[in-house]
């Protein structure tokens, strides 16, 4: 069987370091294309590029993920810049909005991670909180937490059950974008930790970081819609 290809955001960052070589460098975590491998797909990187492109990009791949990352800039959802919020990386959410535009207008299965997640929410009306605590461990470290599915959504048909996540974010999803629903929540304090587009093909944000666990349910799901 042909394992579908899976597109996959990156970074693009100044001074990676590699060999006898520091350079600017399109990175990606290899717990992302390792989940998509284990999950029977093929991992494509899809680097910041003008956004023009989006559309041509997402036309061949099969699926498409929106990597964890930078905090995103306020000024896509129409907000002040709380002193909280990190840096704004300009070419990568342009790039990103860009991507996500074409996978929801071309119907290409789509999963959001951590800030693509957040991305989803902003492509599509809604806003942020720039800083919430106790989901990071400490700087540097992923701490873990429970999170509850929905009954009845598409990430409960994955993960019927309470389940121990991975999770590194200071900023969550406030206002949900037109058309998404939560489909799950964390235990602890009840914030968004899963969205989706019901009346869609295949669209999914986790807030959590899947590529940092050995469960293969999220990233399967993808796959399989890509396959399809």
């Amino acid at each position: 069987m042909t394992r579908p290809l899976i597109g996959v955001s990156t970074y693009l960052e100044s001074g990676a370091r590699w060999g006898v070589w520091e350079l600017e460098a399109a990175l990606l975590p290899v717990g992302y294309p390792r989940l998509v491998q284990a999950a029977g797909g093929v991992a494509a990187m899809l680097p910041p590029d003008d956004p023009s492109y989006a559309a041509a990009a997402v036309a061949r791949v099969d699926g498409l993920v929106i990597a964890g990352g930078p905090d995103v800039d306020p000024v896509h959802y129409g907000a002040e810049r709380s002193p909280r919020c990190g840096p704004p990386t300009p070419e990568r959410d342009a790039w990103e909005l860009a991507l996500i535009r074409a996978a929801l207008d071309s119907g290409t299965p789509l999963l959001g991670i951590c800030r693509g997640m957040q991305l989803l929410n902003v492509a599509l009306g809604g806003t942020l909180v720039q800083h919430i605590d106790g989901h990071v461990a400490e700087v540097g470290v992923f701490g873990r937490h429970s999170v509850k599915p929905v009954p009845g959504t598409r990430y409960a048909e994955i993960a019927p059950e309470e389940a121990d996540v991975p999770t590194y974010h200071h900023q969550a999803v406030d206002r949900l974008g037109e058309g998404l629903v939560a489909s799950a929540f964390a235990t602890d304090d009840g914030t968004v930790e899963a969205i989706e587009l019901p009346a869609s093909s295949w669209v999914l944000g986790v807030q959590w970081h899947p590529e940092m666990d050995e469960d293969l349910g999220v990233m399967r799901a993808l796959v399989r819609a890509a396959a399809s």
